[in-house]
């Protein structure tokens, strides 16, 4: 099975580097399922989850706030504003996040970044429930 190289880097430490078969993005423009020989794309990240497939029934999930994914037919690069995997996830770690943008919203007068974060207020929210945290 053709595979590509996949690197995933947050603002703390990679959380992950190797060859993989498929890495499904949360892409701002909707979900995008990349795999070898993608069209090059630039795309930013919208919160959510990356699902990478190392092999079929193999793989990881991890959360992301928030990002950059390059993407080309040889290798993915995904620079997240916050990640981490699945399993460090709590309940409280994802209501921090969502009172964060609460209070980022309600200090702006711009009406853009108001819905901006009340777009991922929501996807905070959907993915708490998506994950039955």
């Amino acid at each position: 099975m053709a595979t590509f190289h996949f690197d995933f880097v947050g603002p703390e430490r990679t959380l992950y580097s190797g060859e993989v078969t498929a890495v499904q993005l949360p892409g701002t423009e909707g979900e995008m399922t990349v795999m070898p020989g993608h069209a090059p794309v630039l795309t930013s990240l919208r919160v959510g989850v990356i699902v990478i497939t190392e092999s079929q029934g193999s793989g990881k999930r991890i959360y992301v706030r928030g990002g950059f994914a390059d993407i080309g037919p040889t290798a993915v690069t995904v620079l997240a504003e916050r990640a981490a995997p699945i399993e460090e996830l709590t309940h409280e770690s994802l209501d921090r996040d969502i009172e964060a943008a609460e209070l980022q919203r309600d200090a702006t007068e711009d009406l853009q970044k108001r819905e901006e974060l009340n777009g991922q207020i929501v996807q905070l929210q959907e993915t708490k429930a998506l994950l039955k945290l």
